[in-house]
């Protein structure tokens, strides 16, 4: 290769690589600012916002919702109900049922919570055409395919678990 190849190489391969740091400090710095305003994380957040959807959550069914571990969204739960934001209620027919229930607390939470990265980054993608969004994700597909990282676990929510 010439040098001027050599040199155009090097000057995408970093514009990915600063690209992807981007990425990566938008999401941790998001995540840090939703700590500061409200005090949660953002599998906190995302959490809280399945159980005040449905209103009536057991945590099998919030787990499948949110795409994380169950011991995650066990974990979750506990920190939320600690906080007063959520309460587990018995089932009267089925007393091995527990449900998720949203207090007042935690409505308000979400109700004030800005919106999260992952919805703004939605809402614009959707406003791309539908071949553009096609090239984004296979592009992103080849990058996590480069890395080795098929086979890591991933959930659809931009989550920092910290």
């Amino acid at each position: 290769m010439n040098t001027q190849r050599l040199e155009e190489q090097d000057n995408i391969e970093n514009r990915v690589l600063r690209s992807m740091r981007r990425i990566i400090r938008a999401v941790d710095i998001y995540s840090r600012h939703l700590n500061d305003s409200i005090g949660l994380t953002t599998p906190q957040l995302i959490c809280l916002q399945r159980v005040v959807e449905h209103s009536n959550l057991t945590l099998s069914l919030l787990t499948r919702e949110v795409s994380l571990s169950a011991s995650t969204v066990t974990g979750i739960a506990d920190r939320l109900e600690a906080k007063g934001l959520l309460t587990r209620e018995r089932a009267p027919t089925d007393r091995r049922k527990i449900y998720l229930r949203p207090t007042d607390s935690g409505k308000e939470i979400v109700k004030k919570s800005p919106s999260l990265l992952q919805d703004k980054l939605s809402t614009a993608l959707s406003r791309l055409e539908i071949q553009d969004q096609l090239i984004i994700a296979e592009s992103l597909e080849k990058i996590v395919k480069f890395m080795e990282a098929e086979n890591v676990d991933a959930s659809p929510n931009l989550i920092s678990n910290r």
